[in-house]
């Protein structure tokens, strides 16, 4: 299979993500991207077993210094990175240096934003190696560290030199982490392409089945949407951005009420979209044929289409602290049919605490 470049026209910087079979493999890929100065992988414990001295490799003679963080959420958080960035500056790297995010989301959040801080701002290359950050967090500059009082509240906006998603490595993805990331992929479809939401029904076996077409298409459709959105709002000013967003004020606030690392991110945006589309359907944006058809591809596809027995309160508490609220109030994503979504303010309190207490249908 050839490799597909798609550009994201973000106006900071623009950037190519690569999607295609066997990229970890191609010595050109550092040889283009990175500069002469030095290098940082920062990587996972899991990823490293598996991928880090095929990335040591593509390096050379120039030499590659690495640092592993723990799996999951318990990466993204000041500690870790303050680690990352004690590091940089005990190799002394300069401004010229160029650090490496190889694995999931979580490591890319947390060494984006020590990239962004770092002597105000190095380059970063992104290897993401989990399906979720190929589809969604590697793109789009987005970074951040999550802290007791919420997900994702301290970060920054830095944009990666290109994102090179090998396809190749989603074949040792466990189950569970390829289904969480088949909800990001979902996500595209109910905010933007009800079309492509239509293929990922019919596809949806496959993708299961790690079938290597349908993975690349399912990644290079989800990019395309979300370079598309990013270019038009780079830095989630205008509310176009907040789109991607669907489901992720319930998913947080899930995350958050659960504990970080109980429900994986995908997990929790899954549950969240059908939360925000019941809601959706109270206030007459979407029609109920509608709900019904997202819940059962979400469930088709093994993810979780409620909060299970989280506190509806302690959820609520949790949704006042997210980003996209303003002058006191909740503000949502909710869907205005399928392929279509909004950034509002503007429903009920009481259809939204129906749906945190499981009473609405």
């Amino acid at each position: 299979m050839e490799t597909e470049r798609i550009e994201v026209p973000a106006p900071s910087r623009a950037y190519p993500v690569l999607v295609g079979p066997g990229l970890l493999d191609r010595p050109q890929i550092l040889q283009e991207w990175v500069g002469d100065g030095g290098i940082l992988a920062v990587t996972s414990r899991t990823v490293a077993g598996l991928y880090l001295n095929r990335l040591t490799a593509l390096a050379g003679g120039r030499g590659c210094e690495s640092l592993v963080l723990p799996d999951g959420e318990e990466a993204k958080d000041i500690r870790h990175w303050q680690r990352i960035l004690h590091r940089m500056a005990r190799l002394e790297l300069k401004r010229d240096c160029t650090l490496i995010s190889l694995g999931g989301g979580c490591v890319g959040d947390v060494a984006g934003f020590a990239a962004a801080c770092y002597h105000r701002g190095v380059n970063y290359l992104q290897l993401p190696t989990t399906l979720l950050a190929q589809v969604d967090s590697s793109v789009g500059g987005k970074t951040a560290i999550n802290t007791e009082w919420g997900k994702n509240l301290v970060g920054a906006f830095h944009q990666p030199l290109a994102v090179i998603c090998d396809t190749d490595v989603l074949n040792t993805l466990p189950d569970r982490q390829l289904k969480a990331g088949l909800a990001e992929v979902v996500k595209y479809g109910a905010i933007a392409d009800e079309e492509f939401l239509g293929w990922l029904e019919i596809n949806g076996r496959a993708l299961l089945a790690r079938d290597p077409a349908c993975l690349r298409h399912a990644v290079r459709r989800s990019v395309e949407i979300k370079a598309a959105i990013v270019g038009e709002d780079e830095h989630d000013s205008s509310g176009r951005r907040a789109v991607l967003n669907f489901g992720h004020s319930f998913g947080h606030a899930i995350e958050h009420t659960a504990g970080y690392g109980q429900w994986l991110h995908g997990e929790a945006v899954a549950a969240g979209m059908c939360m925000a589309a019941r809601l959706a359907v109270a206030e007459g944006d979407l029609q109920s044929r509608e709900q019904e058809r997202l819940e059962t591809l979400l469930a088709d596809l093994g993810l979780p289409v409620n909060a299970g027995d989280l506190d509806a309160g302690a959820l609520k508490k949790a949704m006042l602290s997210d980003k996209k609220n303003a002058r006191g109030r909740i503000r949502l994503i909710l869907p205005r049919g399928l392929g279509n979504a909004r950034l509002t303010g503007d429903f009920s309190m009481d259809a939204l605490d129906a749906v945190l207490s499981g009473r609405a249908s």
